[in-house]
């Protein structure tokens, strides 16, 4: 898991689970998935299985704001541990290019350094 994403125990139980789900949710506008373009702040598991995961968007008036929520929280809730997601959406801090993953940059054709 990113080293940027706060998670707490049950989440870092789970991180491997959890990745494979948010690198299938693709961001239609860049066409790259939200974990290596860093859309992701924070993942808390509770003890009764409730995901609450804190993303944000490139930008403010993302066209996908209303639906990449559900999506992330539909594939978060694949998992069998985890039996009810919310995503929160957050634009502080603001996205900065920076979060960007190594891949992420290779994968968009900007330079990876």
């Amino acid at each position: 898991m990113r080293e940027d994403i706060r998670l707490n125990e049950r989440a870092k139980e789970l991180a491997p689970q959890i990745k494979a789900k948010l690198l299938t949710v693709i961001d239609p506008e860049l066409e790259l998935d939200i974990y290596n373009l860093g859309l992701v702040y924070e993942i808390d598991v509770n003890e009764t299985g409730h995901c609450r995961l804190v993303m944000t968007f490139t930008e403010t008036n993302c066209g996908c704001a209303d639906t990449l929520p559900i999506e992330v929280a539909d594939k978060i809730k694949e998992i069998p541990e985890v039996a009810s997601a919310e995503v929160i959406v957050t634009y502080n801090p603001a996205w900065e290019m920076t979060r960007i993953s190594r891949f992420g940059r290779i994968a968009l054709r900007i330079s990876p350094w």
